[in-house]
């Protein structure tokens, strides 16, 4: 099961050159990467109403829900996306798509272990050990080696 959900990892991770790419082009075609984001965010969001309305069978949560959880959980992951899409957009044309998204990579990598290792947002800790650290430095050593061809 566990190689199940690594595969589904991969194939996850291998649409975001591929999204990353597309939104280039749309960031040039319409002349703003802000306006270039809010095509992609409101294609997924009229997507994600088809999704929940033929999945979930429901659109809305109930009010208790929202006023029993911190703010940031409502409003956080989405305007962190719109950070992350924009940058990709901005960085694309500048980096290439390789660098661009194996820098972003090593950003998620590191915020990763950090939340692994404090367990942020209530998630399971799971500390630093070596054999985490001499990865990210393989990561690092990436980075430059992507860039230095």
């Amino acid at each position: 099961m566990i190689l199940l959900f690594l595969i589904g990892g991969l194939i996850a991770g291998s649409v975001i050159p591929v999204q990353a790419s597309i939104n280039s082009r749309l960031g040039r075609e319409v002349g703003s990467p802000f306006l270039a984001s809010f095509i992609s965010f409101f294609t997924g969001t009229l997507t994600l109403i088809i999704l929940a309305l033929v999945i979930d069978h429901r659109l809305l949560v109930a009010p208790h829900t929202l006023l029993n959880h911190p703010w940031w959980l409502w409003i956080g992951g989405g305007m962190i996306g719109v950070f992350y899409l924009t940058t990709n957009i901005l960085l694309l044309p500048r980096l290439g798509a390789a660098l661009t998204i194996v820098v972003t990579l090593v950003g998620q990598m590191i915020m990763a272990i950090a939340i692994d290792q404090f367990g942020w947002f209530h998630v399971p800790i799971h500390t630093l050990s070596l054999p985490r650290l001499i990865g990210i430095l393989c990561m690092l050593l990436g980075v430059l080696l992507i860039k230095k061809f």
